[in-house]
């Protein structure tokens, strides 16, 4: 099967080309008889707007926060970092050793925040889902460019490469807004597209 737009070979079944992203017709497909392939239509294909995303984005904020400290807490208390900072008062100086354990929670927290907002977008985007609570909430789903699920490595490619739309804040994000497909500077990096289910 070939993409009516750019000409690019694709794979049978897939529902984008992976090359311009152009929506596949149901009438290309080899399976429907000729007197169907008359009358089927294109497949309605909605993608995820900037806005959508960022409602996404703040409940999945609350999620990992929740996550974070569910992680973190235990972990304070199992390393003993949490008597040593009852022993660390704000009100007198602090000495090399109150220096070190405030230090030591500090990358703690780092450690298990960075964690559990890749394995929670990790693993949510690439289990059945498709999609993280937020996403979910909103009927989004992540897919490749074909419009299938992605796999674990490419939504953690997707993840980290949020750091690349970070960089260049606000614009990485809101290119969602303007771009044909909906994506963000990220969402091209790996190869993605977010589209909403109807």
């Amino acid at each position: 099967m070939y993409c009516s737009k750019c000409g690019a070979q694709m794979a049978d079944g897939a529902m984008f080309c992976s090359a311009c992203g152009q929506a596949f017709s149901a009438a290309a497909s080899p399976a429907l008889p000729r007197s169907s392939q008359a009358i089927a239509a294109a497949p309605r294909v909605e993608y995820g707007g900037f806005w959508l995303r960022f409602l996404a984005y703040l409940i999945d904020g609350a999620v990992i926060t929740l996550g974070i400290f569910v992680v973190a807490i235990p972990l304070i208390f199992l390393t003993g970092l949490g008597t040593l900072l009852s022993q660390v008062h704000p009100e007198e100086d602090l000495n090399d050793a109150g220096v070190w354990v405030i230090l030591a929670a500090i990358f703690l927290l780092a450690t298990v925040s960075l964690a559990v907002t890749w394995l929670y977008h990790a693993l949510m985007e690439s289990s059945e889902w498709q999609a993280t609570v937020g996403k979910k909430a909103l009927d989004l789903v992540v897919t490749d460019m074909a419009g299938h699920r992605v796999s674990f490595w490419r939504a953690t490619g997707r993840h980290f490469a949020k750091m690349v739309s970070i960089m260049i804040y606000p614009f990485g994000h809101i290119m969602a807004g303007f771009t044909a497909q909906k994506q963000a500077l990220h969402d091209m990096i790996a190869g993605c597209l977010i589209l909403r289910r109807n």
